[in-house]
């Protein structure tokens, strides 16, 4: 094993670290907007490229799959080689992607180029992340840590937003919602250019195991693929759901087989020993649950239920955003004021799972300042949890895993979102239809595949409608309620341990010296 080291020197003054933060933090948003922008555009989307009906969730889910299946690829990817080359070249991709999905001439191409942008997304997902580890000691990290959180929740609530107003936009139109990331990337490219300098640690005696990332990306795209088409393309208790299932679980067996004889693999199941990390990737994935399947459906409630326009649901959701951008960054702050960190964790899983209660109980009567105050609890809640996750799992590993770590970290994160919304949008669905069956009738002109459009209803109609999807809406929170009761529990059994001192690279520096 032999080491190398870039020319530039490490980085030490706390400018030079939030400099290189401008580009990771730059590179962070745009990875998040690829995935919320298009939101408000797929009806555009589809209609002028003439896709049907079935395609459009794949121009949302292509995009979903690629970055969550590759997160621990990315990771493996981390502790091999220069991690400033692999988060430019991750951005380098999402750039590639955002081209090709504004220049589409058929639903065929967008879908490819999503696929394409979700490579880089879940790269720069991944990376950024790793390499703060890398150059921020634990006792420290706490300071910048919030900041990341707060930009990963400004991208998912305003990504929605900004892609309504290009769509409604007449001179600039729906291939904007791709183009406006590629300045971004490109500047964020440059930034890192500039500002990143690490040390490169080579390993030479270390092969990928690619069959084991083989399975790892077939069995979670599988499961992916269900949980994304279950309840709309087909049953959830159907053949289909029995045979990509049980595809999948085949898969991730052989995976873990694999993984657990392999010289160097892509996530060393070693890590899963550690409580700590084994406790923090199960209130990822709750949290991912809680926050995703939940959020995700109050665009339409804003909608259907209070009457607002799409750029004015957009701007609802703020409070969410200003209650995690709060919380994420005073807890970093004292948290690297004083060192501790698992008080933050278990306020936030009781003010998340109150915030969530909180949600259960809206109407289509309740006022848009009583919605804003339960969302913005639910945000504290989010903003307390997310990022101190991380920061508890990397403290507690040795410095050569931090990469996967980390990357399993923000995989279930991501899993634990897609699944949620899934399951928690066929909860929606069937509340609606149930709903819409007792008011109007089997043959009722409302049910869970289609949204109505209340512009054309009359009132009498509009106001049943609009009480049906509270109804709805409130039972997703009340459903979702318990992932986050299991969250707060995962975090109440960690142990808590001194924030370590040192940075990623020199505590691996230390340990190969040691010859760990």
């Amino acid at each position: 094993m032999s080491t190398g080291t870039e020319a530039p020197p490490p980085i030490h003054s706390r400018r030079d670290v939030i400099q290189a933060m401008s580009g990771l933090m730059l590179g962070m948003f745009v990875s998040i907007l690829a995935g919320t922008v298009v939101s408000n555009a797929l009806p555009r989307i589809v209609a002028e490229l003439k896709g049907s009906q079935s395609i459009f969730a794949w121009i949302v889910t292509a995009e979903l799959l690629a970055m969550t299946a590759t997160v621990p690829l990315w990771g493996k990817l981390a502790d091999l080689y220069s991690r400033k080359l692999l988060i430019q070249a991750s951005l380098g991709l999402y750039v590639a992607g955002s081209l090709i999905a504004g220049f589409s001439q058929n639903i065929e191409m967008l879908i490819v180029s999503r696929v394409v942008q979700g490579l880089g997304a879940g790269g720069v997902t991944a990376l950024a992340t790793i390499v703060m580890a890398a150059m921020i000691p634990p006792r420290e990290l706490g300071r910048y840590s919030g900041l990341f959180g707060a930009v990963f929740g400004v991208g998912t609530v305003a990504g929605p937003l900004i892609g309504g107003l290009l769509v409604d936009t007449s001179w600039l139109g729906w291939r904007w919602c791709f183009f406006i990331g590629v300045p971004f990337a490109l500047a964020a490219i440059w930034l890192l250019q500039r500002t990143l300098h690490l040390p490169v640690v080579r390993k030479e005696d270390t092969k990928i195991d690619y069959l084991g990332a083989f399975l790892i990306v077939s069995g979670v795209s599988t499961l992916l693929i269900w949980s994304s088409s279950a309840g709309q393309k087909f049953d959830w208790w159907s053949g289909w759901t029995a045979g990509l299932v049980t595809l999948g679980v085949l898969l991730l067996v052989a995976a873990v087989r694999v993984e657990a004889t392999a010289h160097d693999p892509i996530v060393p199941l070693s890590i899963f020993r550690n409580r700590t990390v084994s406790l923090t990737t199960v209130a990822s994935a709750l949290v991912g649950v809680a926050m995703f399947g939940g959020t995700v459906f109050l665009s339409q409630y804003f909608q259907l239920s209070l009457g607002k326009t799409p750029t004015q649901a957009g701007l609802l959701g703020l409070p969410l955003i200003l209650g995690l951008l709060i919380s994420s960054t005073v807890a970093g702050q004292l948290i690297t004021k004083y060192g501790r960190w698992k008080a933050f964790l278990v306020a936030g899983g009781v003010v998340m799972v109150a915030g969530m209660l909180l949600l259960s109980t809206i109407t289509a009567q309740t006022t848009v300042f009583m919605v804003s105050v339960h969302m913005f609890v639910l945000g504290v809640g989010v903003g307390l949890m997310m990022q101190n996750l991380v920061l508890a799992a990397q403290n507690d590993v040795p410095a050569r895993d931090l990469g996967a770590t980390t990357s399993t970290l923000t995989f279930f994160r991501s899993l634990g979102g897609a699944i949620g919304v899934s399951a928690l949008g066929a909860v929606l669905a069937n509340k609606v239809s149930s709903l819409a069956a007792e008011k109007f009738g089997p043959m009722g002109g409302t049910g869970g595949n289609e949204v109505p459009d209340i512009s054309v209803l009359p009132p009498e109609i509009k106001a049943v409608i609009a009480d049906i999807y509270a109804t709805a809406t409130a039972e997703i929170f009340l459903v979702g309620a318990p992932f986050a009761v299991l969250a707060l529990l995962a975090v109440l059994f960690i142990k808590e341990k001194p924030l370590k001192e040192q940075s990623g690279d020199d505590r691996l520096a230390a340990e190969m010296a040691a010859g760990h």
